[in-house]
């Protein structure tokens, strides 16, 4: 068995390497452990979008500068297909330089492993965790690691997570994938509610769909580039996935609407189901969990990365704060739980009900919504309100 007095990290994704990075920040230095294997993150085209609130986290830990395709987001329109009401937020109307940005998230795992590399943080790739137990970590070939503080950072998917304490399907799936459109994005991003689900128009400057994929965008692909997240029932999902490019855009032009003129290409387009599951910290038995090993959500308002990204600045905020001696007690945990109590509750209960009270076509609640995008549209305090709350967390 490895012992060590320092805490130990179970994933080097970017929830668990922030929580690394930000460790170090507060004098703590963990030992981290990552299944794959080291630089291989590079060609991962899912995309990540992180709130501003984000960002200064990034920039405090020295990420942000090694970022090189961000795209901001100056405003974010909202609607709801079939029925009145819009409205807009604005970077502006909340003094910021951007309401959030959009990243690959290979791009930002890339920058979090030279980060960790550059301030001495020690990653162990190719370890692969089977199981976790009160101070040890089981992995595989026999190998056992002790530590009195572990923070399960994998979500959830390289150990045997407990049973979650609440859990919904959604029952519906989300399309995933790039398009381009015939009107320059212009650093708006869309989140257009339907009966079947949102859908999402994301600005992202990536260049993965090629230039010689539309004549007419040789010389400047990307300002015209979305990421694409659109939701519909499974049935559907199945339906479109086998669909030519020319059918897929099409059937999106119908669904969205007109707002960025036509949909001119696409990249291959990936589906995975929208579930609710919350395990909650399990912060007990010097064993922590944080980001989606301990909450999932919905994709809708990009609410679900933020989240973990500031448990993990929290939990390394405390460890900070906390003697060595008692890292990982019951005492240190219980603030941690206590801490994030609002944050996370906040969140899914905010993620929960857009999607439930706007994935349906009941015409009473269909007015009802209609009425609370005019409020947000003409009432600043409740926009700034909404706005905050989503760049922020619950505390605003």
């Amino acid at each position: 068995m490895l012992a060590d007095a320092s805490p130990l990290i179970v994933g080097a994704g970017p929830v668990g390497a922030i929580c690394a990075l930000a460790m170090g920040h507060h004098g703590v230095y963990p030992r981290v452990l990552e299944a794959r294997a080291q630089g291989r993150s590079d060609n991962d085209a899912r995309t990540l979008v992180l709130s501003h609130g984000s960002r200064l986290v990034l920039e405090r830990l020295g990420v942000w500068a090694r970022l090189l395709a961000v795209t901001p987001i100056l405003h974010i329109h909202i609607s709801q297909r079939g029925g009145f009401g819009t409205t807009q937020l604005s970077a502006d109307d909340e003094h910021l330089p951007a309401l959030g940005y959009v990243v690959s998230y290979g791009a930002l795992e890339v920058a979090l492993e030279a980060e960790m590399l550059a301030v001495g943080i020690a990653v162990e790739y190719g370890t692969n965790v089977q199981r976790v137990a009160s101070g040890t970590v089981h992995a595989a070939q026999g190998h056992c690691y002790a530590s009195p503080l572990i923070v399960v950072a994998d979500g959830g998917r390289g150990e045997q997570a407990p049973s979650p304490r609440l859990a919904r399907d959604y029952e519906q799936m989300a399309i995933v994938c790039e398009v381009q459109t015939e009107l320059p994005h212009a650093n708006r991003a869309y989140e257009r509610f339907t009966p079947d689900g949102p859908v999402a128009l994301l600005p992202h400057d990536s260049g993965n769909i090629s230039k010689n994929d539309v004549a007419s965008r040789r010389a400047h692909p990307a300002p015209y580039t979305f990421a694409l997240v659109w939701t519909t029932s499974p049935a559907e999902a199945e339906r479109l996935a086998l669909l030519d490019d020319a059918e897929f855009l099409a059937a999106l032009y119908q669904h969205f609407g007109g707002r960025q003129g036509k949909f001119v290409a696409a990249t291959p387009r990936s589906r995975f189901p929208l579930k609710l599951s919350f395990i909650g910290t399990q912060a007990s038995a010097g064993v922590v969990r944080i980001g989606n090993a301990a909450q999932t959500l919905h994709p809708v308002s990009g609410q679900g990365f933020n989240i973990g990204l500031r448990d993990a600045w929290e939990l390394a905020a405390l460890c900070g704060d906390t003697p060595p001696a008692s890292l990982g007690s019951a005492t240190m945990l219980r603030a941690y739980t206590q801490s994030r109590r609002m944050d996370v509750l906040g969140g899914l209960g905010f993620t929960d009900f857009l999607v439930r009270a706007f994935s349906n076509d009941i015409a009473p609640i269909r007015q009802a919504r209609g009425l609370g995008l005019l409020a947000l549209a003409m009432l600043p305090p409740l926009r700034h309100f909404v706005a905050r709350r989503m760049i922020f967390g619950s505390r605003g």
